[in-house]
């Protein structure tokens, strides 16, 4: 038998010496290679192992009343807006306010040169003078006639002359009156003073301008301002719950003079100008398909300045009991709505539920929710059914829910 000679292997040793000396760069670069070495060991053993808990916030649904409101868009409109005109013609003799000023009903806003109007009230009070006169006459030949037909000294148709001749001074009298009364109208409009109570607009002449009489020239302007309405266009079903509401609140009657409505402005978060319904269109426009809806609001401080866009909700419902939780917590899975809720273990469950009204920043949960149970409210992006979860548990504020 032929012995075949292998030759040696020398043992597997865990350390290479090298006898040659590095130079201190060699031995850095030796020491970094050694460092990402252990750092990518070190990933690996993480990737391999399981991820830590999820950080979330996790809730308490809100038990509290609310009410339901619809929300619509409309305009600030003035209660009165009146056009200041001339009722006679002639010279601006003064203006008499400032634009933009807050004036009364009866404060006076121009003056017009009235001169030829008292010549004409003058002339007019003249003639009523003459016209008594000539009827003091003819009251005189008229008794003196009654005496003289009695005495046969006098015909009956010189009677019946004199007796029409006292009817018609004393018509010619009430005529002179009439004249004088319209001659002093025409001074007192000599003076334009303001229709209603609010604030004026500017000059639209300025004094030294002729101004044409007839209620043709347009002067000014003055807008009420306490208090406004609020127009807005709601559509047929809103208007049908809201009248069948009222029916419920009273038998027999759908109206809805007085219900609770409340308004914004541009600038302000929630609605804090508190009014109510005082007016529904009796026809829906048929072009839209909807009916217009006007509340009245209160306007002290003058905020809701007509012609401004705002937003009024009107009360949809009455008061009632109900689960709250922010409505950023409820996700949408195609059409299912649905919460993640956690249990005692800290995991979280996948909870199909049906919501509600979104009342402020919460959102009434119909069914699917109890209270007590802890909804994640914050950090539900990475969740999966039976996750643990490292919850922060946080309490919601009632203030939320109005």
């Amino acid at each position: 038998m032929t012995r075949i000679n292998q030759p040696s292997v020398p043992p597997a040793k865990s350390a290479v010496f090298f006898s040659t000396p590095f130079t201190p760069g060699v031995l850095a670069l030796l020491a970094l290679l050694q460092f990402l070495l252990s750092g990518c060991g070190e990933t690996g053993n993480a990737a391999n192992g399981a991820p830590p808990p999820a950080a979330v916030k996790a809730a308490q649904p809100l038990a509290q009343s609310v009410t339901e409101w619809d929300e619509y868009t409309g305009r600030v409109e003035a209660i009165s807006s009146v056009e200041v005109r001339a009722r006679v013609g002639g010279y601006l003799e003064k203006v008499n306010f400032t634009a933009g000023a807050k004036v009364n009903k009866g404060d006076l806003l121009f003056v017009i040169d009235a001169r030829p109007y008292k010549a004409q009230l003058n002339y007019a009070i003249a003639e009523l003078e003459r016209a008594k006169s000539k009827r003091e006459l003819a009251k005189n030949d008229w008794s003196r006639a009654e005496n003289l037909v009695k005495a046969k000294a006098i015909s009956t148709e010189e009677y019946d002359t004199r007796a029409k001749g006292w009817r018609e001074a004393d018509g010619a009298v009430q005529s002179a009156e009439a004249n004088v009364y319209a001659a002093r109208l025409n001074v007192e409009y000599c003076e334009i003073r303001a229709p209603i109570n609010g604030r004026v607009g500017r000059e639209m002449l300025t004094a030294g301008n002729l101004v044409t009489g007839g209620d043709v020239t347009v002067l000014t302007n003055v807008t009420s301002i306490d208090p406004v309405y609020v127009y807005v266009d709601a559509d047929e079903q809103s208007l049908l719950k809201y009248r069948r509401q009222a029916l419920q609140r009273k038998p027999g009657a759908a109206e809805l003079k007085g219900t609770p409505a409340e308004v914004a402005v541009a600038d302000e978060s929630g609605f804090p100008h508190r009014g109510q319904l005082d007016y529904v269109a009796p026809q829906e426009n048929r072009a839209t398909g909807t009916i217009a809806l006007r509340g009245v609001f209160a306007n002290p401080d003058e905020l809701l300045s007509p012609g401004l866009f705002a937003r009024m909700r009107v009360q949809g419902g009455a008061p009632y009991d109900a689960l709250l939780i922010p409505d950023r917590a409820v996700g949408t899975d195609q059409a299912q709505r649905f919460v993640w809720v956690m249990n005692q273990e800290q995991q979280v469950e996948y909870r199909k539920v049906t919501p509600g009204a979104r009342i402020g920043e919460m959102r009434v949960i119909s069914d699917g929710l109890r209270a007590g149970e802890w909804v994640v409210v914050e950090g539900q992006q990475k969740l999966r059914p039976g996750a643990k979860v490292n919850p922060e548990r946080i309490a919601l504020n009632s203030g939320q829910g109005t």
